[in-house]
């Protein structure tokens, strides 16, 4: 079993979070979805960016990389 050159894939069970963010914060998510909007001729709800935001986050996050997910 173990010849296979692709993994065994991860978990891609999704998980639903419910947050509540401050006002400013709404504003800059919408800023950043309009950019996005205008970089890319694609406009994506704040919902859908988000998660790829904290993903690219957390993988340029140089003191989270170092200490290795626990």
């Amino acid at each position: 079993m173990g010849d296979l050159k692709l993994p065994k894939l991860p978990d891609r069970t999704p998980i639903k979070l419910t947050i509540v963010i401050g006002a400013d914060l709404h504003e800059g998510l919408k800023a950043y979805a309009d950019r996005y909007a205008e970089a890319y001729g694609s406009k994506e709800a704040i919902t859908e960016l988000v998660p790829y935001m904290l993903e690219a986050f957390l993988a340029s996050d140089r003191g989270f990389s170092k200490g290795g997910r626990k």
